[in-house]
């Protein structure tokens, strides 16, 4: 299904499939001065818990970008059964999103090669990480980047949403 048409082609913009894709709008961000946040996940079943993560990792910078897990790397992850919606629902339902500047899809378990693409100002995580378990956090860190945490918003999460769904 190809997203082509009026205010859609806004969010098809925002979206892309590789980091290199992408250099053109990194390099005019760079170029004015805009602070790149970077953060990734699955973000499968988008809820509020999503939203109040992104929003706050939003406010750390100028420019929020998101890698997201492709359909693959998920399943990798998360086990059978996952993702639940697939990755062009995941990433035009983040695109459409006021506060994301570009989503970017990669297939590899960890978001490495990406961060080293992007090269953001700060690299966030949710607070059930540790700095040192952030994959890129000492890259970032070693250019003069800032790695955050943020907390997640109580009882919000996809698998406790499924775990409802199938109670059901």
């Amino acid at each position: 299904m190809e997203i082509h048409t009026g205010k859609l082609d806004i969010l098809k913009r925002k979206i892309f499939s590789s980091a290199e894709e992408m250099k053109p709008i990194l390099n005019v961000w760079r170029f004015t001065d805009q602070k790149i946040v970077f953060t990734n996940g699955c973000f499968d079943l988008l809820h509020l818990g999503h939203i109040d993560y992104l929003a706050k990792a939003a406010d750390l910078g100028n420019r929020l970008v998101i890698g997201l897990n492709s359909d693959s790397s998920t399943s990798g992850i998360k086990g059978p059964g996952r993702p639940i919606t697939d990755q062009l629902s995941r990433s035009t339902l983040l695109a459409a999103l006021s506060f994301v500047d570009a989503v970017v899809l990669f297939d590899q378990s960890t978001p490495l090669d990406l961060i080293k693409a992007v090269m953001p100002d700060v690299l966030v995580k949710g607070a059930d990480y540790s700095i040192d378990q952030i994959v890129g956090a000492d890259l970032v860190l070693a250019t003069g980047g800032e790695v955050k945490t943020i907390e997640f918003l109580p009882g919000y999460s996809t698998s406790a949403i499924e775990s409802r769904i199938k109670s059901q």
